[in-house]
């Protein structure tokens, strides 16, 4: 019997995603690409954004029609709210939070498909049922009553509740060298645009035994790369303070750890919040080698009013301050953004604000969003006012000041050699991609595809935005290539 899961949404829909795809394998499901070969159905849905709400009505219509001519199950997970979680009861078969992850055994076996795992519970049952002579059992197809679900929304869970379980689930990772490890469901925050505290809930740290026990098993297995994910991860331990660490206190257990291992790797984390960013969290990343000095730190907007329309709850001049230390202690880190363009009641002069802001802290790369309606945030009550044409002309003013300061900052790497982490085949024939210690591309002429998943050195000869391109000079940073 074989699965299919579309995951759409962020990092962390794809984390979650890691751990129902392990909890379907142990039932003795098999992975598939094609979904029409699957029997079991499954969307990790994002309700933040419009669009992804669209793909998933759009995937359960299909998926529906398959049913007229073959058994199979559907569900749907992830961040939705709670006005899409009632329509989503009507369409798919199972519906439920990532809490309720655990129970996914117990809802399928509701519907009757006998997995590996579900046999020997199943089995009494169905030895005793009587069927006439020479017909074999057909267990892929044989069926039970639905599954009872709750249909209204008092009854199902809050998104926070029962987290800690879910976290206990051992996620089947996604790559053999990259890993997500999620630290924090959930946002107290409430920014005006964002949907996220109504479709995860309010803040929740998950212990930090654990996280440490999750990221140790992962360096012991040879992962380079590890990601600690949350809404808001410098607010780590401010819901259990006295019981748990700080976010800084955190990132020093696990740069200690790194100190007291051979294997290398990066640590990197997002998103942060600007508002809880301390510098106490900048000075540890600067001690410890396996803290990527690399800070993705979300600005929104550079106009204070506007981001005060935002509920941002932090300023410029705050923001300047944080990028004042990370530039004093970490010289080396690259420095990411978020920036929403065309947000309602945008003028000309608060994007030109977000302009400056740009040309001020010298972004190596920012994920430049057009807005439009989150449904269920306190924003898409208000009139989208921006037309898309607008928006649009803004995308590509903010975007080329953008270009311009990766464009610099990549040239200054022409000649240097720089450790990189080799991620895969490039879209130029013939070539391998990677990324260094700062998440910049760096694409290098090989054929050697071994060379995935390992760290290797490139002398860099050529810069555009947003990538460089160079020479490989050894397949890993111990061993040259001529060796």
């Amino acid at each position: 019997m074989k699965y299919h899961i579309v995951q759409l949404g962020c990092q962390m829909n794809i984390s979650d995603g890691e751990r129902v795809q392990n909890m379907l394998d142990k039932m003795g499901f098999v992975p598939t690409d094609r979904e029409e070969e699957a029997n079991l159905l499954g969307v990790i849905a994002c309700s933040v954004r419009q669009k992804a709400i669209d793909k998933v009505y759009s995937r359960i219509q299909k998926w529906n029609k398959w049913k007229n001519k073959k058994n199979l199950i559907t569900f749907v997970t992830g961040c939705v709210l709670p006005a899409d979680r009632e329509k989503f009861l009507k369409q798919f078969d199972m519906v439920f939070t990532m809490s309720e992850l655990p129970g996914l055994p117990e809802m399928i076996q509701q519907y009757g498909i006998v997995t590996p795992a579900g046999m020997q519970s199943l089995d009494k049952g169905l030895q005793e049922m009587e069927l006439p002579k020479n017909e074999g059992r057909n267990e892929a197809a044989f069926r039970l009553k639905n599954a009872v679900l709750p249909q209204d929304k008092a009854n199902i869970p809050h998104p926070e509740k029962g987290i800690e379980e879910f976290w206990h689930i051992t996620p089947k990772y996604g790559s053999g060298y990259e890993a997500y490890i999620p630290i924090q469901n959930g946002c107290n925050k409430f920014c005006t645009y964002c949907a996220v505290p109504y479709t995860r809930g309010r803040e929740v740290s998950r212990p930090s035994g654990e996280i440490m026990k999750e990221l140790e098993d992962l360096v012991k297995r040879g992962y380079k790369s590890i990601t600690l994910l949350g809404q808001n991860v410098n607010s780590y331990g401010l819901d259990k303070k006295g019981e748990e660490v700080s976010f800084a206190g955190l990132l020093d257990m696990i740069g200690k750890f790194g100190n007291s291992r051979k294997e290398k790797f990066w640590l990197y984390f997002t998103s942060p919040h600007p508002r809880d960013m301390t510098d106490e969290v900048i000075e540890v990343i600067a001690q410890y080698p396996c803290l990527a000095k690399q800070i993705h730190l979300p600005v929104q907007s550079g106009d204070d009013a506007m981001l005060q329309h935002m509920n941002r709850n932090h300023t410029i001049e705050k923001y300047r301050s944080i990028v004042r230390t990370i530039r004093r202690l970490l010289p080396e880190a690259t420095l990411f953004t978020d920036i929403i363009v065309g947000f309602t009641g945008e003028t000309e002069e608060q994007v030109e604000n977000t302009r400056k802001a740009i040309e001020e802290f010298r972004y190596n790369m920012a994920y430049i969003a057009q807005y439009s309606p989150r449904p269920g945030a306190v924003s898409s009550r208000w009139i989208d006012d921006i037309p898309k044409e607008v928006k649009k002309a803004r995308y590509h003013r903010l975007t080329e000041e953008l270009m311009k300061h990766s464009l610099a900052y990549n040239q200054d790497l022409i000649g240097k050699t720089m450790d990189v982490l080799v991620r895969g085949k490039d879209r130029k024939p013939g070539y391998l991609s990677a990324l260094t210690e700062g998440k910049i591309i760096v694409r290098f002429p090989s054929a050697n595809e071994s060379l995935i998943g390992k760290f290797a050195k490139v002398k860099i000869h050529s810069a555009v935005p947003f990538s460089t391109e160079g020479e490989l000079i050894t397949k890993d940073v111990e061993h040259p290539v001529n060796a």
